[in-house]
Protein backbone atom coordinates (compact mmCIF):
# COMPACT_ATOMS: atom_id res chain seq x y z
CA UNK A 1 0.00 0.00 0.00
CA UNK A 2 1.64 3.65 -0.67
CA UNK A 3 -0.10 6.54 0.42
CA UNK A 4 0.28 8.67 -2.95
CA UNK A 5 -2.54 5.87 -4.36
CA UNK A 6 -5.11 6.70 -1.48
CA UNK A 7 -8.28 8.53 -2.44
CA UNK A 8 -11.59 9.28 -1.15
CA UNK A 9 -14.73 6.81 -1.64
CA UNK A 10 -16.11 7.41 -4.62
CA UNK A 11 -19.45 9.48 -4.76
CA UNK A 12 -17.92 10.97 -1.25
CA UNK A 13 -16.34 14.19 -2.48
CA UNK A 14 -18.66 16.80 -4.53
CA UNK A 15 -18.04 19.82 -6.13
CA UNK A 16 -19.93 23.11 -4.79
CA UNK A 17 -21.94 24.71 -7.17
CA UNK A 18 -20.59 28.10 -8.10
CA UNK A 19 -23.75 30.15 -7.75
CA UNK A 20 -23.14 33.69 -9.43
CA UNK A 21 -21.08 33.08 -12.12
CA UNK A 22 -22.98 34.27 -15.34
CA UNK A 23 -26.31 32.92 -17.51
CA UNK A 24 -25.11 30.30 -18.94
CA UNK A 25 -24.01 28.33 -15.44
CA UNK A 26 -27.56 28.67 -14.35
CA UNK A 27 -26.66 29.94 -11.08
CA UNK A 28 -26.29 33.60 -12.69
CA UNK A 29 -28.08 36.56 -11.89
CA UNK A 30 -30.23 36.01 -8.07
CA UNK A 31 -27.35 33.03 -7.66
CA UNK A 32 -30.42 30.87 -6.19
CA UNK A 33 -31.37 33.70 -3.39
CA UNK A 34 -34.54 35.62 -4.88
CA UNK A 35 -35.21 38.72 -6.01
CA UNK A 36 -34.36 41.61 -3.26
CA UNK A 37 -35.01 42.45 0.27
CA UNK A 38 -32.89 41.45 3.10
CA UNK A 39 -32.81 37.58 2.38
CA UNK A 40 -31.03 38.38 -0.45
CA UNK A 41 -27.86 40.29 0.81
CA UNK A 42 -25.01 39.38 1.77
CA UNK A 43 -23.94 39.41 5.92
CA UNK A 44 -27.87 38.68 6.29
CA UNK A 45 -28.85 37.12 10.22
CA UNK A 46 -32.38 36.82 11.35
CA UNK A 47 -33.22 37.71 14.66
CA UNK A 48 -34.43 35.53 16.78
CA UNK A 49 -38.31 35.15 17.31
CA UNK A 50 -38.57 37.81 14.17
CA UNK A 51 -41.80 37.23 12.20
CA UNK A 52 -41.50 39.34 9.10
CA UNK A 53 -42.31 42.85 10.90
CA UNK A 54 -45.66 40.97 12.72
CA UNK A 55 -45.40 41.63 16.96
CA UNK A 56 -43.15 38.81 18.01
CA UNK A 57 -45.07 35.80 20.06
CA UNK A 58 -42.49 36.72 23.01
CA UNK A 59 -43.87 40.29 22.84
CA UNK A 60 -47.13 39.35 22.03
CA UNK A 61 -48.30 37.11 25.47
CA UNK A 62 -47.99 38.96 28.79
CA UNK A 63 -45.75 38.31 31.50
CA UNK A 64 -47.19 36.51 34.48
CA UNK A 65 -45.95 35.03 37.74
CA UNK A 66 -43.48 35.93 40.32
CA UNK A 67 -40.05 34.78 41.44
CA UNK A 68 -39.24 34.63 45.33
CA UNK A 69 -35.76 35.63 45.41
CA UNK A 70 -35.86 34.29 49.29
CA UNK A 71 -37.15 31.22 48.96
CA UNK A 72 -35.04 28.09 50.46
CA UNK A 73 -34.84 24.93 47.64
CA UNK A 74 -34.19 21.68 50.10
CA UNK A 75 -33.97 18.43 48.92
CA UNK A 76 -35.79 15.89 50.56
CA UNK A 77 -35.16 12.97 52.30
CA UNK A 78 -37.99 10.24 53.27
CA UNK A 79 -37.16 8.42 56.21
CA UNK A 80 -37.44 4.91 54.03
CA UNK A 81 -34.43 5.87 52.36
CA UNK A 82 -32.70 6.73 55.98
CA UNK A 83 -33.63 3.55 56.87
CA UNK A 84 -32.30 1.78 53.72
CA UNK A 85 -28.96 3.73 53.98
CA UNK A 86 -28.96 2.76 57.72
CA UNK A 87 -29.58 -0.71 57.33
CA UNK A 88 -27.12 -1.81 54.19
CA UNK A 89 -23.86 0.45 55.42
CA UNK A 90 -24.84 -0.40 58.56
CA UNK A 91 -24.51 3.80 59.68
CA UNK A 92 -26.30 5.23 63.39
CA UNK A 93 -24.74 8.71 62.22
CA UNK A 94 -26.19 10.79 59.21
CA UNK A 95 -25.25 13.71 58.00
CA UNK A 96 -24.65 15.73 54.58
CA UNK A 97 -21.21 14.28 53.76
CA UNK A 98 -22.82 10.51 53.90
CA UNK A 99 -25.59 11.90 51.53
CA UNK A 100 -23.45 12.95 49.55
CA UNK A 101 -21.25 10.13 49.49
CA UNK A 102 -23.92 8.04 48.66
CA UNK A 103 -25.15 10.38 45.83
CA UNK A 104 -28.73 10.97 47.59
CA UNK A 105 -27.24 14.88 47.41
CA UNK A 106 -24.52 17.15 46.64
CA UNK A 107 -22.33 19.06 49.00
CA UNK A 108 -24.34 22.75 48.59
CA UNK A 109 -28.02 21.43 48.87
CA UNK A 110 -29.75 21.88 51.81
CA UNK A 111 -31.59 18.84 53.35
CA UNK A 112 -35.12 17.85 54.69
CA UNK A 113 -36.09 14.62 56.45
CA UNK A 114 -39.42 14.17 55.69
CA UNK A 115 -41.97 11.76 57.27
CA UNK A 116 -42.78 9.01 54.43
CA UNK A 117 -42.10 5.43 55.78
CA UNK A 118 -41.31 3.71 58.85
CA UNK A 119 -37.86 3.59 60.69
CA UNK A 120 -36.48 0.31 62.47
CA UNK A 121 -32.84 2.13 62.88
CA UNK A 122 -31.60 4.27 65.80
CA UNK A 123 -30.10 6.92 63.67
CA UNK A 124 -28.25 10.52 64.63
CA UNK A 125 -29.70 12.83 61.91
CA UNK A 126 -27.85 15.73 61.26
CA UNK A 127 -29.92 18.10 58.48
CA UNK A 128 -31.16 21.92 57.54
CA UNK A 129 -34.33 20.90 58.41
CA UNK A 130 -37.14 18.26 59.48
CA UNK A 131 -40.80 17.62 59.48
CA UNK A 132 -42.65 17.34 62.85
CA UNK A 133 -42.99 13.56 61.72
CA UNK A 134 -39.59 12.78 60.62
CA UNK A 135 -38.69 14.58 64.07
CA UNK A 136 -40.92 12.53 66.01
CA UNK A 137 -40.11 9.00 64.39
CA UNK A 138 -36.22 9.71 64.76
CA UNK A 139 -36.58 10.42 68.63
CA UNK A 140 -39.17 7.41 69.10
CA UNK A 141 -36.74 5.16 68.09
CA UNK A 142 -34.01 6.82 70.20
CA UNK A 143 -32.09 8.36 68.07
CA UNK A 144 -31.69 12.30 67.44
CA UNK A 145 -32.64 14.52 64.89
CA UNK A 146 -29.59 17.53 65.08
CA UNK A 147 -30.34 20.77 63.06
CA UNK A 148 -27.10 21.87 61.04
CA UNK A 149 -25.61 24.99 63.01
CA UNK A 150 -25.91 28.44 60.56
CA UNK A 151 -22.57 30.03 60.29
CA UNK A 152 -23.05 33.59 60.98
CA UNK A 153 -19.87 36.36 60.72
CA UNK A 154 -20.09 38.45 63.56
CA UNK A 155 -17.89 41.80 62.92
Amino acid sequence: MDLSTLSPAKGSVRTNKRRGRGYGSGNGQTAGRGHKGAKSRSGYSRKIGFEGGQMPLYRRVPKSGFKNINRVEYTPINLDVLEKLATKKGLDTINLQVLVDNRLASKRDKIKILGRGELTATVHVTADAFSAKAKAAIEAKGGSAVLVQKETTEN
